[in-house]
């Protein structure tokens, strides 16, 4: 950079600067000093460039949060532009995520890699699920380490697709994909090509100089001439990251249901308790643990064996901090876990939900009861037994077995169920002839990238997984069960265990499977089907903050290369007045084609990882049908299904659990809009650890709110706090409006489809 004045760097990942800052002082000073001159540009505003298709919702939130908030503190301003150039699709929220966190434009180059077809912009404006948008720009070079070649700076214009709304574009160059930055032969030979352009012409004219703001700037005074993509960037390349090393999967979902947990309980012993202190230090060595490993290599599946052995370290630890944080917070309010040989005590459940719930639960010493209500302690009263079973199973002839409860029928044979009945429908599920929970095996041998990839051609080698002998597992007063062993090979078997509990007034009942499996393949492809008797055109899949809906069919190339796509805690298939949804606890793969449903399950590629995936896995999904189309008992079972209750006792005779017990936030209105987060704010004076942003007087409590459908929802929020104001803020916490407070204490709000609103509680 001292040889050549017209270079600018521009370096993304937060994270990167904190290794450097931590590890190499010396080296962090100079690019300090780079930073104030204008010619190193942080920028991305993100933790690291990560994945943004399995993230959850909040934690892409707090990708932004902590790297915006790492930039601002280290070098006095925030990034502008959301930097991601290498990463397996994009999340249809992203844009509207952006903008609250203080980016309104974005590069990136993959979907330039699509293998069927060619996507149809370079620069346009890309517009999330609520409307929100962002300037987007792909490298016309169609590389993010170009090597500065007159070859490079041709297709610049040659590749372009947006010349007639704008004739400009960025050329990415450096060694890198895992480092490195520009040489001096780089910028040699671009001052060459400026030469070229300059002297004899036919070469886009080559400028150095300026930086990636600048360049947006420019694109931001044309912005209402460019076209406008709506909804997810899908990218036709790279559909096995959504399923690739399954315990790195497993360990993200559970490590965000638990921050989620522990950020709620914590607010509420921090506002309680002077004697307890908001374990901010913690929480943020949980987070940026979790969020290198939402890395778009790590994440994804798609990294060496040695990343593996770090992420498993990394969650291990976050988990370990996690059950510190559970134990002190429980000794604060005089409770504890319920574990087997607990004493008979007063049992309860801790429901950190928002929302009213009424499940079976498991006590020690084999007791049954019932856990009903809508508060943080939910009471459990006992399972009663009756005459007549609440929930039967019955062996109707060899190797057929029928359960059966108030809601449901369900017929199974050889593993699979061939009949389920919504009874009071009296409408079969099952499409006729049809086997769901089955399970199918796939050759998987992609073209190129084995951990990145499965092919279309994939779907002609499907294999049906033989079933060995059903037998009866469970035959109990509140849950009947039966169990499914299966050979997949010589090196690998499965065990099913597919269970029917008592159906409980007021809530959807639904069948569910727990899948034991020893998993020792090569190139192979696991998954299960559900062929059901709904037809539309269009299923829906559960994403960051919303619902993505992609074509049952192939009627276009752009259909059909959809044959494998990304959801999170639920996929679901409706047609008008009827439905259902396969929820999962821990997967990301998924495919409906026709009625035809398919949960992706393991996969066994042997490159970069030759053990991925090898050993011992345990899933569950479920078959939850609904009455009327995709609606909030769909949305909630998946928070559910992820996170059960909790069983609690008194710590002793004379605990208070009354501080506990009541949920400090209650959000009323339409069942669609999800209290998703609740913590403390960033620069509350008693929680900020970052000495350069001021912190602000007094406390306050954040809260985040989404609407999950799609329209336009009105709510009421009311909190046993002593609330002075309220504000309406983006994901940063910057104050952007005051809202209005009720002489009850309670404030409305209105969300728009989609939209994801974050308020301010100042106490």
């Amino acid at each position: 950079m001292d040889r050549y004045p017209e270079l600018n760097f521009a370096c993304s990942q937060a994270q990167q600067y904190k290794w450097l800052k931590t590890l190499y002082p010396y080296a962090f000073d100079r690019v300090k000093q780079k930073v104030k001159e204008r010619r190193f540009h942080p920028i991305g505003g993100s933790w690291v460039e990560h994945d943004t298709n399995m993230p959850s919702g909040e934690s892409l939130v707090r990708q932004f949060l902590y790297g915006q908030r790492f930039f601002e503190s280290n070098f006095g301003e925030r990034c502008r532009t959301f930097w991601l150039p290498d990463t397996f699709g994009y999340s249809s929220q992203l844009p509207q995520i952006c903008r609250l966190a203080g980016m309104d434009r974005f590069l990136t180059q993959k979907l330039s890699w699509n293998n069927i077809n060619n996507f149809p912009h370079t620069t346009f404006n890309w517009v999330a699920l609520d409307g929100s948008q962002v300037i987007c720009h792909m490298p016309p070079s169609e590389t993010y380490t170009a090597e500065a070649e007159f070859g490079d700076v041709k297709r610049s214009i040659t590749q372009h697709k947006s010349m007639d709304q704008d004739h400009t574009s960025l050329l990415v160059f450096g060694k890198g994909d895992g480092g490195g930055g520009p040489t001096w032969q780089h910028i040699e030979k671009l001052r060459r090509c400026r030469g070229i352009s300059d002297q004899v012409g036919r070469l886009p004219r080559v400028h150095l100089g300026n930086s990636v703001d600048d360049f947006f700037d420019k694109l931001e005074e044309k912005g209402n001439s460019l076209v406008t993509w709506y909804g997810e960037l899908y990218f036709e390349l790279h559909r096995g990251t959504y399923t690739t090393q399954a315990n790195n999967k497993r360990n993200n979902r559970k490590s965000e249901f638990m921050l989620r947990e522990l950020e709620l309980l914590a607010t509420i012993a921090s506002l309680k308790f002077s004697s307890y202190k908001y374990p901010k230090a913690e929480f943020d060595e949980m987070w940026e643990a979790t969020l290198l490993c939402q890395f778009h290599d790590c994440l994804p599946g798609s990294a060496i064996e040695m990343c593996y052995d770090d992420s498993d370290e990394l969650y291990a630890k976050v988990f370990d901090i996690g059950k510190a944080i559970y134990k002190d917070i429980y000794k604060h309010f005089g409770v504890t876990e319920a574990g087997p040989s607990s004493s008979n005590g007063e049992f309860f459940a801790l429901n950190t939900l928002p929302w009213h719930r009424k499940e079976i639960v498991e006590l020690p010493k084999a007791a049954i009861g019932i856990a009903c209500g809508s508060e943080n302690i939910v009471n459990i009263k006992p399972f009663k037994t009756k005459a007549a079973k609440a929930v039967t199973i019955e062996e109707v002839r060899e190797g057929v077995f029928v359960m059966q409860n108030d809601q449901l029928t369900v017929k199974v044979e050889n593993g699979t169920i061939t009949s389920l009945v919504d009874r009071r429908e009296g409408r079969e599920i099952i499409s006729n002839g049809g086997k769901a929970n089955q399970l199918v095996i796939f050759d998987d041998k992609p073209l190129y990238w084995q951990a990145w990839d499965v092919e279309v051609y994939h779907l002609d080698t499907r294999k049906v997984v033989p079933y060995g002998r059903t037998k009866i597992l469970e035959n109990k007063e509140h849950r009947v069960s039966v169990v499914t062993e299966a050979k997949i090979s010589e090196n690998s078997s499965i065990e099913t265990v597919l269970s029917l509990s008592a159906a409980l007034e007021g809530q959807q009942s639904y069948v569910e499977c727990t899948a034991h499996v020893d998993w020792h393949e090569t190139m192979k492809f696991l998954k299960v089907e559900f062929p059901v008797d709904i037809r539309n055109t269009e299923a829906s899949y559960e994403t960051q903050y919303g619902i993505v809906k992609r074509p049952t069919h192939y009627n276009t190339t752009w259909d059909m290369a959809k044959f494998e796509v990304c959801c999170h805690k639920f996929a679901d298939l409706s047609e008008h007045g009827y439905g259902v949804s396969i929820l999962n606890d821990s997967k990301y793969g998924f495919a409906t084609c026709g009625s035809l449903m398919r949960l992706s399950l393991l996969r066994s590629p042997k490159a970069p990882d030759a053990h991925a995936d090898m050993g011992k896995h345990t899933i569950r999904w479920a078959i939850l049908p609904h009455q009327g189309e995709l609606g909030p008992t769909t949305v909630r079972a998946g928070y559910n299904f992820n996170h059960p209750l909790t069983v609690l006792s008194a710590a002793s005779k004379t605990a208070d659990i009354s501080a506990l017990r009541t949920y400090p936030i209650r959000l009323t209105g339409d069942e669609s809009l999800i209290l998703d987060c609740v913590k403390r704010g960033e620069d509350d004076e008693d929680v900020s650890r970052d000495t350069t942003i001021p912190p602000r007087r007094g406390r306050s409590v954040i809260i985040r709110v989404y609407d999950s459908l799609g329209g336009r929802r009105t709510g009421t929020i009311k909190t046993d706090w002593a609330v002075k104001k309220v504000f309406k803020t983006n994901v940063l916490e910057d104050d952007l409006e005051e809202v209005k407070l009720n002489k009850d204490g309670t404030f409305s709000i209105t969300l728009k489809p989609f939209e994801v609103a974050t308020y301010r509680l100042q106490l």
